[in-house]
């Protein structure tokens, strides 16, 4: 996403959510405890705009999505967005399925990587956005359900269809996005849906473990790679060839490239700058 901004203030306070920065990392918490962090039509903009903003910033270098109370997040509310959709004509449908679908872009495009932390349920849409990220730590609480066929609609809802068959495979994810069945976590675990399997109740401590490694990387080096992994999926050997060349060839006139040579011959740590 560009940096460059125009005459948007940087904004103070999210209704929908709970944001903590500390050290390059930043915490977005999904506060609704009391509807298992059921998302609402205000949850999806503002995690959409909340991405978008951290992205131009570039003062994130890692992201930890996580959910307060008994899970990480039970989808979209029945009420307040079920009932509402079943009131609106196709166009404002349209809008609201491009909406849910940006708020998954944001979470593959921004420049940093997005770290799930899972404990209890991941169902519907609250399934699709660990998903999108790209570490989903988790502990052996969590439970994935792609609950979208269960209520009439198709299991391809805001890309899982695209992503899910890249994470698990084909197989596991035409049974996962057709049936809706809920995957445990030893079996998620089993199929690749989880990245690190931590201790009942250390799943958002060690999420934050790893972003803090991540956030004292090379993030620009990170930066890269996650758009080389999203961009890639769909090329040619050749076009991925080029595209790598391409990358390398640019990150090898940056600072962290020499600040690595520097520190190997001074046998010390890197000083990494994301530059």
């Amino acid at each position: 996403m560009s940096p460059f901004t125009g005459s948007a203030a940087r904004t103070p306070r999210w209704e929908h959510l709970r944001v903590e920065h500390t050290d390059g990392v930043a915490t977005v918490t999904l506060a609704r405890p009391e509807k298992l962090n059921a998302l609402t039509f205000g949850a999806y903009a503002d995690l959409r705009d909340l991405l978008a903003e951290l992205s131009r910033e570039r003062s994130v270098r890692a992201l930890v999505l996580a959910g307060e109370g008994r899970g990480f997040c039970s989808g979209g509310d029945v009420d307040e967005i079920i009932g509402a959709t079943l009131d609106m004509d196709t166009a404002q449908l349209l809008d609201f399925n491009r909406m849910t679908g940006q708020v998954v872009r944001a979470i593959r495009e921004c420049p940093f990587p997005v770290i799930a932390a899972i404990h209890g349920v991941a169902a519907g849409a609250g399934a699709v956005l660990a998903l999108a990220a790209d570490f989903r730590v988790a502990d052996p609480t969590a439970r994935f359900a792609f609950l979208f066929t269960r209520v009439g609609l198709s299991g391809g809802d805001m890309g899982a269809a695209y992503l899910l068959p890249r994470v698990v495979g084909l197989g596991h994810a035409t049974r996962l996005l057709m049936l809706g069945d809920p995957v445990r976590a030893p079996e998620a675990e089993r199929i690749g849906l989880i990245s690190e399997l931590t201790d009942e109740g250390s799943a958002d401590e060690a999420a934050q473990t790893l972003a803090r490694r991540l956030a004292e990387g090379p993030a620009l080096a990170y930066a890269q790679t996650k758009a080389l992994l999203t961009s890639e999926l769909d090329m040619p050997l050749a076009a991925s060839i080029e595209l790598d060349a391409s990358t390398q060839a640019l990150l090898m006139t940056g600072e962290d490239y020499r600040e690595f040579h520097a520190a190997f011959a001074e046998k010390r740590p890197p000083k990494w700058s994301g530059r």
